[in-house]
C-alpha cells in the first residue's frame, strides 16, 4: 500500500448491490455468526479481535448493533477506548490494549484501539514522525504475539465521505435521539479531516502486512457497512474449521 489513497476509495456500496436483498442476506448471517461464535466458544482454542476504526461519525456503534445482535453475550465482548487515564498514560502505550484481548473461545470488539495513539497522538502534535515510526513497529509486533497465541486479528476501516459525516454530526444537533452523541469538539474534528486522512494512510502502508490487512468499508450506507463485515467475520471463522469437542469415554 505504498501509494495509498483514501480519496480514490468508493463510500458507498457498488451500484450492483442492492438494498432490500442485502438487507436479507445480512440476517442470514447473523444466524450463521450466532451458531459460528457457539463453536469458537466451545472448542475454545481460538479467539477473534475485530477492530473498528473510522472518522468520527463513520457509524462504529450503529455497526455493533447491527452485526452483533443476537449472538450470545458470554461469548462477544465489546471495549471502546477513550482518552487514557493517568494510570493508563503511566505506562507503554500498549499496557491498556493488551488488558481488553479476547482469551481463547472468545470475540473481543474494539471500537477504536491501539491505533488511537498513532493517529490523534500525531494530529495533535503529541508524538513526534519518529516516535509514530516506532509505535507502527510496536503495533505489528504486538498484533503478530497475538496472532501466535491464537488470535485472528480483523482491521476495519468505516470509509465514509465528508458529506456524510458532515451530516450525521449535524443530526447530533438537530435530532432529539442522537443528541446524546454530541461532544464538544466534533466540529474541530470535523474540519481535522485532512489531516485525520493522511495519518491513516500513513498507518494503511506501515500497519497492513498481508497476515493482518486492512479492510477498507465504505461507510455511507449502514446496510452494507454491515454486510462487508459480517460477511468477512463469517468467512473467517469458517476458515477456522471449528468442530464440537467430542466426549471422551473414560478408561475401565
Amino acid at each position: 500500500m505504498a501509494d495509498f489513497d483514501l480519496t480514490q476509495l468508493p463510500t458507498r456500496a457498488p451500484a450492483s448491490a442492492r438494498k432490500a436483498a442485502t438487507k436479507r442476506a445480512n440476517k442470514k448471517l447473523r444466524q450463521e455468526l450466532v451458531e459460528l461464535q457457539d463453536r469458537l466458544y466451545a472448542e475454545g482454542r481460538h479467539s477473534v479481535l475485530i477492530i473498528l476504526q473510522g472518522m468520527d461519525a463513520s457509524g462504529k456503534d450503529g455497526l455493533i448493533r447491527r452485526v452483533f445482535s443476537g449472538i450470545n453475550p458470554q461469548g462477544v465482548r465489546v471495549y471502546s477506548f477513550k482518552e487514557p487515564t493517568e494510570t493508563e498514560l503511566a505506562h507503554d502505550f500498549l499496557w491498556r490494549i493488551h488488558q481488553q484481548t479476547p482469551a481463547r473461545g472468545m470475540m473481543q470488539v474494539f471500537n477504536r484501539s491501539q491505533y488511537e495513539d498513532v493517529l490523534i497522538t500525531r494530529v495533535e502534535g503529541l508524538i513526534d514522525d519518529a516516535e509514530a515510526r516506532r509505535r507502527f513497529t510496536a503495533i505489528n509486533n504486538f498484533e503478530k504475539l497475538l496472532q501466535q497465541a491464537g488470535t485472528t486479528v480483523l482491521k476495519f476501516y468505516l470509509h465514509v465521505s465528508e458529506e456524510e459525516q458532515l451530516g450525521r454530526l449535524q443530526e447530533r444537533v438537530t435530532d432529539p435521539d442522537k443528541r446524546w452523541k454530541y461532544e464538544a469538539g466534533d466540529e474541530k474534528k470535523a474540519s481535522q479531516r485532512p489531516a485525520y486522512r493522511a495519518m491513516y494512510e500513513d498507518v494503511f502502508r506501515h500497519c497492513s502486512p498481508a497476515s493482518c490487512p486492512w479492510h477498507i468499508v465504505p461507510a455511507d450506507q449502514n446496510w452494507y457497512k454491515a454486510h462487508v463485515v459480517a460477511q468477512t467475520l463469517r468467512d473467517t471463522l469458517v476458515a477456522l474449521d471449528m468442530q464440537y469437542p467430542t466426549i471422551k469415554k473414560a478408561k475401565k
